[in-house]
């Protein structure tokens, strides 16, 4: 859903309203909530970002937050799973992660449901890449495709089941196929 509001309003104005649920989000001068998750986006979401997090955790090389709300650029997004390299993680004066963050995230993935757009979802993902973000990934399970993009603008679609999913380099132990991650809708 798209809100018009009555006046433009600005990102800061847009971060002191409430939060809601599915989120909002803060794109191109508009306000979108997200569509709910259909349930192949939720278990997607929820086991790729336990395995991301199984791999870099321990090692302290990083990590993915599930819809985490991201505000740079001008914007806020909340990618459904957005992964940032150990040293990026934004922390509070404790040592904890903190509550806000407002860097771009190193990984920026979504997970597409029957009823979201592709191409609001494609222009979130090459926003990201214009604002740092090293890698986006855009999941479809209905297609059981994955179309990954890189800096540059490159664009791969990767749909055989032995091709393997690039990741950012600080992440290069992961190593999934385009078969594991779709297997995740089978456990």
């Amino acid at each position: 859903m798209v809100q018009s509001p009555a006046q433009v309003i600005t990102l800061a104005e847009f971060l002191r309203l409430p939060e809601t649920k599915p989120a909002a989000e803060f794109f191109e001068g508009q306000i979108r909530q997200k569509p709910m998750p259909s349930g192949k986006h939720s278990s997607i979401q929820t086991e790729l970002a336990a395995l991301i997090n199984q791999t870099l955790r321990k090692q302290r090389l990083g990590r993915a937050f599930t819809e985490l709300r991201c505000s740079f650029g001008g914007r806020s997004i909340v990618p459904d799973i957005a992964v940032f390299e150990g040293s990026q993680i934004v922390r509070d004066g404790n040592g904890e992660v903190a509550d806000r963050f407002e860097v771009t995230p190193c990984w920026a993935i979504e997970i597409l449901s029957p009823q979201q757009s592709q191409t609001q979802v494609t222009k979130k993902l090459l926003f990201c890449l214009a604002q740092g973000s090293s890698l986006g990934w855009l999941v479809d399970p209905g297609e059981q495709t994955v179309l990954v993009y890189g800096g540059g603008g490159r664009v791969q679609v990767l749909d055989q089941g032995s091709q393997g999913l690039p990741v950012p380099e600080f992440a290069a132990g992961l190593g999934l196929t385009v078969a594991d991650l779709f297997g995740l809708l089978l456990d």
